[in-house]
């Protein structure tokens, strides 16, 4: 039983994941970025997932110095490589330029954190 709740959180945060680019797609101009289908948001928000949890903090580590150079704001052209990485390997999702892709990571961010917000706390869950 345990088991298969787990399953249900990690199905639910993916679908809430597809969700989040979806509304942040819609929110930015369909000529900057572009999402084909909610299938194509579902793929995103898994290699999104996958870049970010991989290759993300290796990109941090190598690029330490300039990121304490930066006080950590070379995090966002990190983020915005990686959106631009993720629209080159997913079919059905388009980001037109760099700058777009580094607005895309940011709104993505916004109405992530939104919709984490409505989750229920892990308090909340143990009782």
């Amino acid at each position: 039983m345990q088991a298969l709740q787990k399953n249900m959180k990690i199905i639910i945060r993916w679908i809430l994941s597809a969700l989040a680019v979806i509304i942040t797609a819609y929110l930015l101009p369909k000529e900057a970025i572009f999402i084909e289908s909610f299938f194509a948001a579902l793929v995103v928000a898994v290699v999104l997932g996958f870049l970010n949890s991989i290759i993300r903090p290796i990109l941090v580590i190598l690029t330490l110095p300039i990121q304490i150079l930066t006080l950590g704001f070379f995090t966002l052209v990190i983020n915005a490589a990686l959106v631009m990485l993720t629209s080159s390997l997913v079919s059905g999702f388009y980001v037109k330029s760099f700058w777009w892709a580094l607005l895309f990571s940011l709104v993505l961010s916004l109405v992530g954190a939104i919709i984490n917000h409505f989750e229920p706390k892990k308090e909340l869950e143990q009782k």
